[in-house]
């Protein structure tokens, strides 16, 4: 038996085409977005056309019939240019579509689905909380079922793709009940953007990512149908460890690209910039730093396109996607650490690529469960729990 790592000819045209794009519509543009902390609706349209919004969901619900692994390699080409388009695509996708294809009713996908895969609409998962983030157990929002509504009160924060001007919906947890021995009911409930009751804060000051939309969000008496609730009801919290591991299969591909941006942009200027009478990258020290970056960044590859594979599958995931998810992003940091290194001064301004790639890399190891949460579910997976 013998293992072949290399993509299939669909994947590798489609890597082709988005590294193309990354590099002729995305490079020139993005920077300054980024300065301007403005949403690139322009790249996100041309994202919508070229079918990346819709590439894991099946052509009935105008998708294109992919898989996880094209996701993957779409993310990891735009992050090697940018992490601000890249994760737009993989929140739209990992957590505003893919809950409603995975638990949808065949109604709320027809609704939703064909737009969102357009990238006509974006949608958004709304999980996290100001005291119940790692700790999703903790969820303070609740739902209450009145007739045929359900009102929900409380707020969200840190929500990706949450107030653009073409945000859909919101998938939002809460609490609609406890259980016999008093632990909260979580469900899902689809909150479409304009819902009286439903605010959306202005966008958050941050240190990356400055050109993807984040914002908190509020609840006040928010009234729905409820035909919105999104699967079974008590399931919420079932649903979004599914999503979670799913989503972190994508954030390490994401990471990955990040990584691998970094090295393409160190060997891009250790061949241009002279010191002492030569190019910097003739110095063995400039050669071994770029080495072990491109060795991260490779291991990283092999680590999440190995989860996507088994998630592709139907095979168990869940360890290997956290720890495709903890390695490559403790190696985009690293890489990025590197990187700035390398560019010296230049490092540390805006108009090179690696100050951003430095600046976005950080939040890879908190978003979608934080490296020490990694480490608990690899351990968990060991059979090692209290």
């Amino acid at each position: 038996m013998s293992l072949d790592h290399r993509l299939d000819p669909e994947h590798e045209e489609l890597r082709r085409t988005v590294e193309a794009f990354a590099h002729d519509v995305v490079a020139p543009k993005i920077g300054d977005y980024y300065e301007r902390h403005e949403f690139p609706y322009e790249i996100v349209r041309e994202m919508g056309r070229m079918g990346l919004f819709g590439l894991p969901f099946p052509e009935e619900y105008g998708g294109m019939g992919g898989d996880y692994l094209a996701l993957g390699i779409a993310l990891e080409e735009l992050a090697r240019v940018d992490s601000s388009v890249a994760i737009t695509l993989e929140a739209g996708v990992s957590l505003g579509a893919m809950p409603l294809h995975l638990f949808g009713t065949e109604e709320q996908k027809r609704e939703w689905l064909p737009r969102l895969c357009a990238g006509e609409l974006l949608g958004a998962f709304g999980l996290t909380e100001p005291g119940a983030g790692s700790d999703a157990g903790g969820t303070r929002t609740t739902a209450v079922r009145d007739g045929d509504e359900w009102v929900i009160n409380g707020s969200k924060c840190f929500i990706t793709n949450s107030g653009t001007d073409i945000t859909g919906l919101v998938t939002v947890t809460a609490v609609t009940g406890r259980k016999p021995d008093g632990r909260p009911l979580i469900s899902s409930i689809i909150v479409p953007s304009g819902t009286p009751g439903f605010t959306v804060a202005a966008p958050y000051s941050k240190v990356g990512w400055n050109a993807s939309d984040t914002r908190e969000l509020s609840f006040d008496d928010v009234r729905v149908p409820v035909a919105n609730l999104l699967g079974e009801e008590g399931r919420g919290y079932a649903q979004f460890l599914r999503i979670l591991d799913e989503g972190r299969v994508a954030i390490a591909a994401l990471a990955t690209g990040l990584a691998q941006g970094c090295v393409d942009e160190s060997v891009k200027y250790a061949k241009e910039r002279h010191a002492f009478g030569r190019p910097i990258g003739d110095n063995q020290a400039i050669q071994f730093k770029i080495a072990d970056m491109e060795m991260r960044a490779h291991m990283a590859r092999i680590g999440w396109r190995d989860a996507a594979s088994r998630l592709v599958r139907g095979d168990t995931f869940k360890k290997e996607a956290a720890i495709a998810k903890l390695y490559s992003s403790t190696v985009a940091v690293d890489n990025a650490r590197e990187a700035t290194q390398i560019h010296g001064g230049y490092g540390f301004m805006n108009e090179y690529p690696v100050a951003r790639m430095w600046r976005d890399s950080k939040i890879l190891e908190i978003g979608e469960g934080t490296s020490e949460v990694q480490r608990m579910l690899i351990a968990r997976e060991l059979g090692l729990q209290a």
